[in-house]
């Protein structure tokens, strides 16, 4: 049953653990033989990054988040990045691999790749649940997709608007009166 803000169902249930098996299975494909680095990039990406990283079966994964912002309370990106809490690991010569909830504009994933690679990683790659290419301001490409969508306004399976509805088991466009 859809929340009462929710416009549409975009994925159900079924479809985000389908999606997540099959990015999983790719990233197992190109990680094989490597010790990786999996940073989940806090909030959104909570529950996409504890599903995806119990499909990924390549040997030594370590696992660490990072805090990012841009938004604050509002449903528009300020441009204005700032890394609230910074990865506790070394990755210095170390494959690193970013979780993201969305990549949007792609502002954040840019500051955060950047900050990443200054650390000493060995490679950053970029996995994302939703991309929607036609938002994007910086040259930021995912190496790891589960779809591509308009310019929509989608929330659950971690994402959010204004700290709400992150709890949702599926992911759904929020009804434009909610946040315009």
């Amino acid at each position: 049953m859809l929340h009462n803000d929710v416009f549409e169902e975009l994925m159900n249930e079924e479809e985000l653990a389908r999606t997540v098996a099959e990015i999983a299975a790719k990233i197992n494909a190109d990680y094989e033989d490597k010790e990786l680095v999996v940073i989940g990039v806090l909030k959104g990406s909570a529950i996409f990054v504890a599903d995806l990283l119990r499909k990924i079966t390549v040997d030594g994964v370590q696992l660490d988040f990072m805090q990012a912002s841009s938004y604050g309370s509002s449903s528009v990106s300020s441009g204005q990045v700032r890394i609230v809490k910074d990865v506790s690991c070394n990755i210095k010569e170390r494959h690193v691999l970013v979780v993201e909830d969305i990549l949007d504009t792609g502002n954040t994933l840019s500051v955060i790749k950047e900050h990443l690679l200054s650390k000493g990683a060995a490679s950053v790659r970029i996995c994302t649940l939703f991309d929607k290419p036609g938002r994007r301001k910086k040259p930021v490409t995912a190496d790891y997709t589960g779809k591509v969508i308009d310019d929509l306004f989608i929330v659950g399976y971690g994402l959010d608007y204004s700290e709400r509805y992150r709890n949702l088991p599926y992911v759904g466009v929020l009804k434009s009166e909610i946040y315009s």
